[in-house]
């Protein structure tokens, strides 16, 4: 009996060193392949602390963010400090003053809307007709008593946010803007964003008002909303945070619209058109996907980080935004998970964004590469075909980042399609035709004549027999299609196929 427990005593203890073997094995080799990554990415520069991302403080009486007007977008759910407010703290009478729908409730407007991608004039009839038919139900947008011209129409239903639209007109003016978020929050994917919905909301309207401006004859008061719009992108331009620029870009081609539509209506003065080039210069859409995937990176680190304390919480990194509730059994187990795994996780979803996702944007030649965007995204599937200890956060973090690619370019190539549309205006308005190429419009039209993003090639363009012009990029499938944008079935242009297409 005596001889059976001192066995049993020897085996356990030979058990238990095995564990603490394991372990340390896992903990080093993990700990020792992160550190070796980073240190030879920190002698290139690099920085994987979270506070290198965090855009700096500015003086609270330079900061857009913190005008009383803007502060109503996020002051339900974050102090002037970017503290979030408890739920059960909120004010259910608070009043976003920022927010300023076009519609009633769920009601769509899009048909009533254009496209230039699909080269559609907005239809203010239809806007007109809903608006009328509203009244007889809400007085939530004013009606007159009689049909106007629908752009009157619409610009009265509309005149419900003249103040506020003034108020944040002056707001904008501030020459700083930062957003008081939670950035040292324990959990970064907890990040309260409440702005970005507003300020998309914002664009929204002044496209609409800016297009019945356009229709009413008033192109200076056009103007001014347009430029107000895209001044409105600008303020979100420093958060490391993909979302936000994915909704800067998507406010940039809601703002195109009226730009495009005056252009194809001549509506747009020699010097309307300056200005408009001017604000258009201002973005920078490859430079700042190089902030956001180093945002991406180091907010991957940190959400692992996260993790590592508090790896019950794997099971709610479904990507559908479920908070899913881990059984204790689980839970016990996922807390025996070796640090070193958490190591190896941050290596896969650091290594893939410095080698291949960041150098997508070529800052110095202009471009982003299709091909080499293809080439990053079949890497990471082949790297997370096969789900280990590994690669368990690669497979949510990192994989299809390309499509994130896809969309930087194509917004900043559709603003270059309407500067170099703006230049062929300003040199028809000189010289009374479109010129048979683009190579005679810089310095005087444009200080600079853009190239394609994609290839780096001159940008297609040929002008068509009825006197207008056909201009646009080979796209992300880098093949000239003619001129052909790719529409599906439902109407929505498929941007990963067919040609980047501004029509005039």
């Amino acid at each position: 009996m005596k001889a059976l427990l001192r066995w049993t005593v020897i085996g356990l203890a030979g058990l238990v060193m095995l564990v603490a073997l394991f372990y340390a094995g896992e903990d080093w080799r993990g700990w020792h392949a992160w550190s070796q990554f980073k240190h030879q990415w920190e002698a290139k520069s690099e920085k994987f602390d979270f506070a290198s991302i965090v855009p700096p403080r500015v003086p609270d009486d330079q900061n857009f963010a913190l005008t009383p007007l803007v502060s109503t977008s996020y002051g339900n759910m974050l102090t002037r400090d970017g503290k979030e407010i408890p739920v059960e703290k909120r004010d259910p009478n608070f009043v976003n003053r920022l927010k300023m729908p076009i519609s009633h409730a769920d009601d769509d407007l899009s048909k009533g809307l254009g496209s230039r991608e699909q080269n559609r004039m907005s239809n203010l009839k239809f806007l007109q007709d809903y608006y009328r038919a509203l009244a007889a139900k809400t007085n939530e947008f004013p009606v007159a008593a009689r049909p106007q011209s629908p752009a009157q129409d619409v610009l009265l239903a509309l005149g419900k946010y003249d103040a506020t639209i003034e108020e944040l007109r002056q707001a904008s003016q501030l020459p700083d803007s930062r957003f008081p978020l939670e950035y040292d929050k324990d959990d970064p994917a907890a990040i309260l964003l409440p702005h970005l919905a507003a300020l998309k909301g914002c664009a929204s309207v002044l496209r609409v008002r800016s297009l019945a401006e356009l229709q009413n004859g008033q192109s200076d008061k056009a103007l001014d909303d347009v430029k107000l719009a895209l001044q409105l992108t600008d303020k979100i331009h420093t958060e490391p945070f993909l979302i936000s620029h994915l909704v800067r870009i998507a406010m940039t081609g809601i703002t195109l619209q009226p730009i495009w539509e005056g252009l194809a209506e001549h509506q747009w003065s020699d010097a309307q058109l300056a200005q408009l080039d001017g604000e258009l210069a201002k973005l920078d859409f490859l430079a700042d996907y190089k902030l956001t995937m180093h945002g991406e990176m180091v907010f991957q680190a940190r959400i692992i980080n996260y993790l590592q304390h508090h790896p019950e919480e794997f099971a709610s990194m479904s990507g559908n935004g479920n908070v899913v509730k881990t059984p204790l059994p689980q839970r016990i187990l996922w807390h025996l998970i070796p640090s070193g795994w958490f190591y190896q996780n941050r290596l896969r979803c650091a290594r893939p964004m410095e080698e291949l996702y960041l150098p997508l944007s070529d800052t110095s030649c202009g471009i982003i590469s299709p091909a080499a965007t293809r080439h990053a995204d079949a890497a990471v599937a082949a790297e997370t075909k096969h789900h280990n200890r590994y690669n368990i956060a690669e497979g949510l973090l990192v994989t299809a980042l390309g499509n994130a690619a896809r969309r930087f370019a194509y917004g900043q190539e559709s603003a270059d399609l309407a500067r170099v549309a703006i230049a062929l205006e300003r040199y028809r308005f000189a010289l009374g035709t479109y010129p048979e190429s683009l190579d005679v419009l810089a310095p005087r039209f444009i200080e600079k004549l853009p190239h394609d993003i994609v290839n780096g090639q001159p940008l297609q363009y040929r002008r068509t027999v009825e006197g207008k012009f056909l201009l646009y990029s080979v796209g992300w499938n880098e093949t000239d299609d003619g001129g052909q944008a790719a529409v599906a079935k439902n109407g929505v242009v498929d941007y990963a196929k067919g040609d980047w297409v501004w029509n005039n």
